[in-house]
């Protein structure tokens, strides 16, 4: 209780951030660990593995985001814990998974304890293979489950916690019957399966499935037939996994032509809608809900962000500092085995900027999300997301 009342004299701005390591040490006394002594013995060494060295503008950008979301953590874990010191050493790893696996083997032997990222899923697919068997274990950034084992966690948002989520809050409000729309591609068939198993297990109806080809002519050809079915089919609601980069506005678009979404069956989305900022302006997806990480806590991390790098972060960002808020919690905890897969993996989870999660034996995640619906071109919380996971319903 002291060290909260001691930071409120703090400005408001790093209060918030530096309570997520307060929670998330809190989180973790509820499976009896022995103390909250933070660590003496050394400082804690993290890889923190970015796509960059391509010289690709894109990449370059989120490698530096990523780096300074951790640096950022680091900062405010040593304003709560001094005694507690990350080493964090970066390794570029040009978005290929050969590099990404040759620089983890390097840090290892550098005397790296955890691995922190790499983004796309093939790299951290390669990390995990070339790192079978060191008991170091790897916090990638991407969202696919199909790379996540016992020693590869995946800190991002999941197509099968997006999907679960919205489907538990729209059977809430009495939508049952849903219908899957999904573009034949590799994401596509992944958000699908997702889809479709939240709601069986929701005990929801998959009233109709239609898969359309992936491109301009796919879409407004499938566009006809895909309102024509979800009208038979008695659909409240079409699950889309269409992204706004991809089919998102000329599919929403052309549906809601044909009298659904806006006017008629609702649109649920398994991507963010709020991404870039100018999506809750198309026409098509008004009164559509998706769902997005705790949006108190990362307006605070983008506040902080922002004035510490003159520079908004890339929305992955926030997951660099979550893998920092976690490491930071364990070790805080006093506890010997902190990095170990069974500490990663402890039931009460941690908090971070996206809000609450928790990683699974298996590898994947759980994360506390919010629901949200687009009104009048504005996002707006319709169901805020979880603090706890006592009453998240997980």
């Amino acid at each position: 209780m002291l060290s909260v009342l001691n930071l409120a004299r703090k400005p408001l701005g790093k209060i918030s951030l530096y309570l997520i390591f307060i929670l998330g040490l809190v989180a973790c006394t509820t499976n009896s660990i022995p103390s909250l002594t933070a660590r003496t013995d050394g400082p804690v060494k993290v890889g923190l593995l970015v796509p960059s060295g391509t010289g690709e503008a894109r990449d370059e950008l989120l490698a530096s985001s990523l780096e300074n979301a951790a640096r950022l953590a680091i900062a405010d874990l040593a304003a709560v814990h001094p005694n507690t010191v990350i080493e964090l050493k970066i390794y570029q790893t040009w978005g290929q998974p050969a590099k990404a696996a040759e620089v983890a083997l390097q840090a290892v032997s550098e005397g790296t304890e955890i691995i922190l990222g790499p983004v796309f899923s093939q790299e951290a697919k390669a990390v995990g293979l070339a790192l079978n068997g060191t008991n170091v274990n790897v916090l990638s950034f991407s969202n696919n489950v199909e790379i996540a084992n016992g020693a590869v966690f995946v800190l991002g948002q999941t197509f099968q916690n997006t999907a679960k989520r919205l489907t538990d809050y729209a059977l809430a409000q009495g939508v049952s019957n849903i219908m899957v729309v999904s573009d034949k591609t590799p994401s596509g068939e992944l958000g699908r399966e997702a889809i479709e198993a939240a709601v069986r297990k929701a005990r929801g109806t998959v009233t109709a499935i239609f898969d359309y080809e992936f491109s301009q002519n796919g879409i407004i050809s499938a566009a006809p037939l895909i309102a024509q079915a979800a009208k038979q089919s008695g659909a409240q609601a079409l699950f889309l996994t269409a992204d706004t980069a991809g089919a998102l506005p000329l599919l929403t678009q052309l549906l809601s032509d044909d009298g659904l979404g806006v006017q008629g069956t609702r649109f649920i989305g398994l991507t963010r809608w709020d991404i870039p900022a100018a999506t809750p302006e198309l026409a098509g997806l008004q009164n559509g809900w998706f769902a997005l990480p705790d949006p108190v806590l990362y307006a605070q991390y983008k506040a902080r962000y922002e004035a510490t790098y003159q520079g908004p972060p890339h929305p992955v960002s926030g997951l660099a500092y979550d893998g920092i808020a976690a490491i930071g919690a364990l070790v805080t905890s006093g506890r010997g085995n902190a990095l170990t897969a069974q500490a990663l993996t402890q039931r009460s989870g941690f908090v971070g900027v996206n809000g609450i999660f928790r990683f699974m034996k298996d590898g994947t995640n759980e994360r506390g999300l919010a629901v949200a619906e687009i009104q009048n071109k504005q996002v707006n919380v319709i169901d805020q997301a979880p603090r706890t996971f006592a009453n998240a319903g997980f």
